[in-house]
């Protein structure tokens, strides 16, 4: 009479956290959304969903609007699986899109959280300025082809930086509007038949439509509708119908997360 294996010892639980790189374009945002529309947490899930002792869960640092494109965006997912943390993106790779790519996998403790456990995030917007649109980069910058003041809006900047509460830039948002911008900085680079304005921020975190409503009041600045120093006002008591319009989506880049306190 055979002698029966033994069962197989279950594999411990993992956390992995995925470094994310994603073209926003064709999603509509990164949370599940109710009528099931495609967005990153979607496929992402329905991914590992594929890979046995994976949980087809995540929990991502932040998240991001339709249109929206991320350079680096962490999410964490715990799993029993076998696979080598090395070749995680490789095995994710082969089952996502090609707007939809994993950079870089790691183990990390299991207290860790994606969002929980992240000091700061950072974000850039996009400016394309020149006479013609673009072709190549419709959507992946906001075309403005009038002079913008860049020197107003470096001081309009200048501003937001500290702890301030941004219910004037907020959109429908329910939580705390007070948040901390550690840095907001212009930088200008050259572009065919015109130049960049990358508008970049760095903050404890950031409420729903933030960066794209404070990008749009900046570019009121820039265009000589409104003065660099009514963004202390919008800061002491606007409302959001006070600031500017929101921002175009595909000029904004989640760029990175921190999970260290925050060092200029």
């Amino acid at each position: 009479m055979e002698t029966p294996e033994p069962p197989a010892t279950p594999l411990s639980l993992r956390r992995i956290l995925l470094t994310l790189e994603y073209d926003g374009t064709q999603f509509a945002g990164l949370q599940i959304q109710a009528k099931g529309e495609r967005t990153i947490q979607q496929v992402l899930e329905a991914a590992l969903g594929q890979i046995p002792g994976a949980k087809p869960k995540i929990w991502p640092c932040g998240r991001t609007d339709a249109g929206v494109h991320a350079l680096a965006m962490p999410v964490h997912y715990d799993t029993q699986d076998r696979i080598p943390t090395e070749k995680i993106p490789y095995a994710l790779n082969s089952l996502l899109p090609p707007d939809l790519r994993v950079l870089r996998a790691e183990e990390v403790p299991l207290h860790f959280h994606a969002r929980k456990s992240c000091h700061w995030r950072a974000y850039r917007y996009r400016i394309l300025q020149r006479r013609m649109p673009p072709a190549l980069e419709r959507h992946r910058v906001w075309w403005i082809p009038h002079s913008l003041n860049l020197i107003a809006m470096r001081h309009a900047l200048e501003h937001l930086v500290g702890l301030h509460d941004f219910r004037a830039f907020a959109v429908k948002e329910e939580r705390s509007t007070v948040r901390e911008i550690y840095r907001a900085h212009l930088e200008v680079w050259p572009a065919e038949g015109g130049r960049e304005v990358w508008l970049e921020f760095v903050g404890s975190g950031f409420l729903r439509g933030q960066v794209r409503s404070m990008v749009g009041t900046l570019v009121e600045v820039g265009l000589g509708k409104r003065d660099s120093s009514e963004i202390k006002t919008l800061l002491k008591n606007g409302q959001r119908k006070d600031a500017g319009p929101t921002a175009p989506a595909q000029g904004l880049y989640f760029v990175q997360a921190g999970y260290q306190p925050y060092r200029p």
